[in-house]
């Protein structure tokens, strides 16, 4: 071989993405191509198989064949662990060890560029919309201004770091399990470990196994332990008396969560090293903030009232659907108002109608035209999130007629006729008709109970709760958050009391004010 062919060869440099042999020269603008095509482009036809592939993303491939392990050896990775182990955050698609599928952008920063080149199919399917957007910073959790708002107690104490224990006691969707998930992102920020259990799965061994790394993290390392324990009412004395000697000493820092009276379903001993944040129902206007964020990060467009081309949201993106989906203005409304301060059921309610619609128009695109819109356009509207959605409410009431003593011969009737018998009875059943028939008729009552059950079913918001003054209150901790505070007890008095029995969005109301006089 001569000598200028020899310098020749010399020169020639191997890419180490598409594994092509180019001149020296040529090599560094071609791999900056090879990185920003994603190093899509084929390998050369003149290397020949392996019988043993490195795990994709993985060190070894990509290397000049010299380097690669040999055909048909295994290939051991110095960081493979488990499933997926030896790739790279680029091969794994940006995900991190734990799985998430949001790992790679946090839910709680808004629709950011990895989420928002979702479809809108796929943000819809998997996990529920609720746990998609589950906040991940004070600063994006919305509602319970009165114990989390600006300048609190318990806002200064969890951005010091400075985490008592708790139990967070509120209705369902209020925002205990995202108050902790807020509490578990900031600890670990923070070199502290935070452990999830809930108490409708785990057992007592659970719980001492937890408290026993606790135990060695803080003895070995100085490192504090967070225990989160959902649902905790479900623990029986026995299983909450296993916190006590830990929470006491400060091996835990216990944060349950339960939607029961903690005065009647936690132990008073386990109570009483904790403290207790009563979390209430979502306000409509914050329920409104939680919808126009799951708006945003589905890429909805929100139609006012007389608007045909739609308010596009932040951060929307036009591919996110085969057509644009629109959701009224007014829709978003009254599902803030029916959710009665669940945040889980508005976000469930609202993806549960936004997957309707868009599965019914792609079969039927036409008929979901909006008047004056785009002919394939997909439109959510008030009745359409209805649908999903059922209020109950538990009131009953029989007291209130013209007669009140008409209810009293008409129960002594029946026992009579029932202890009697026939024939005997007929003159029981007779006089009962003949005081009927001359006792005062009235509907009032009726008319009364349906205009209270109209109020209800048409009230805007969270149902009202019942005054703090006339709860009653057994327990010390009920007594603490004001339960029956300046009641006043009717028999004591001679005369009529002065006294608040309705909630205070209802004061000033009639409900017999249609009664004819």
């Amino acid at each position: 071989m001569e000598p200028t062919e020899c310098a020749e060869e010399e020169r020639l440099v191997q890419c180490p993405v598409c594994l092509r042999e180019l001149p020296g020269a040529d090599i560094n603008p071609h791999l900056d191509r090879c990185l920003q095509a994603g190093g899509a482009q084929p390998e050369p036809p003149s290397k020949r198989p392996r019988l043993a592939a490195a795990p994709p993303g993985s060190q070894a491939e990509g290397q000049p064949e010299e380097a690669r392990p040999a055909a048909g050896s295994p290939v051991f990775s110095l960081f493979h662990k488990g499933r997926g182990g030896g790739q790279s955050p680029a091969a794994a698609g940006g995900q991190s060890g734990a799985g998430r599928d949001e790992a790679a952008v946090p839910p709680g920063h808004g629709c950011a560029a990895a989420l928002c080149g979702e479809s809108l199919a796929q943000k819809l399917e998997g996990k529920p919309l609720a746990e998609r957007l589950r906040p991940d910073t004070l600063g994006d959790y919305v509602g319970q201004e009165r114990v989390l708002g600006e300048q609190t107690l318990l806002r200064s104490l969890l951005e010091s770091q400075e985490i008592p224990s708790l139990i967070l006691w509120g209705p369902p969707g209020c925002g205990k399990t995202t108050l902790a998930h807020i509490i578990a992102n900031s600890s670990k920020k923070n070199g502290m470990r935070f452990v999830t259990l809930s108490a409708t799965s785990a057992k007592t061994n659970d719980v001492r196994d937890v408290i026993s790394q606790a135990q060695n993290e803080k003895r070995l390392f100085k490192r504090k332990t967070i225990l989160f324990i959902d649902e905790i009412h479900r623990f029986n004395k026995s299983q909450q008396d296993t916190f006590l000697p830990h929470v006491e000493c400060g091996t835990v820092t216990l944060i349950g969560a339960t939607t029961e009276n903690p005065s009647f379903q936690v132990n008073a001993a386990l109570l009483s090293r904790c403290r207790v944040i009563v979390l209430e129902k979502l306000s409509a206007e914050a329920m409104e903030a939680v919808l126009m964020r799951a708006v945003r990060f589905l890429g909805l467009q929100v139609l006012g009232q007389g608007d045909q081309q739609g308010t596009p949201a932040t951060g929307s993106s036009s591919k996110s659907s085969e057509f644009p989906v629109y959701i009224e203005e007014k829709a978003l409304n009254t599902l803030a108002y029916l959710c009665d301060g669940d945040a889980r059921t508005g976000l469930n309610g609202l993806q549960l109608a936004v997957q309707a619609r868009v599965a019914a128009g792609r079969n039927t695109p036409l008929s979901t035209t909006a008047k004056g819109g785009d002919a394939h356009r997909i439109l959510v509207t008030e009745e359409h999130v209805k649908e999903g959605l059922q209020r109950s409410h538990i009131l009953y009431d029989r007291a209130g007629l013209a007669d009140p003593l008409a209810l009293t011969q008409a129960v002594a009737a029946y026992q009579g006729c029932h202890f009697i018998g026939m024939p005997e009875c007929e003159v029981i059943l007779a006089q009962c008709v003949v005081y009927f028939a001359r006792a005062p008729k009235s509907i009032e009552v009726y008319r009364a109970y349906g205009n209270v059950k109209e109020c209800l079913r048409m009230h805007t918001g969270p149902l009202p709760p019942v005054p703090l003054h006339l709860r009653n209150a057994p327990t010390r901790l009920m007594k603490n958050l004001g339960y029956g505070k300046g009641y006043k007890y009717n028999p004591m008095y001679k005369g009529p009391v002065e006294q608040d029995y309705l909630p205070e969005e209802l004061k000033g109301i009639d409900f017999f004010k249609e009664r004819k006089t």
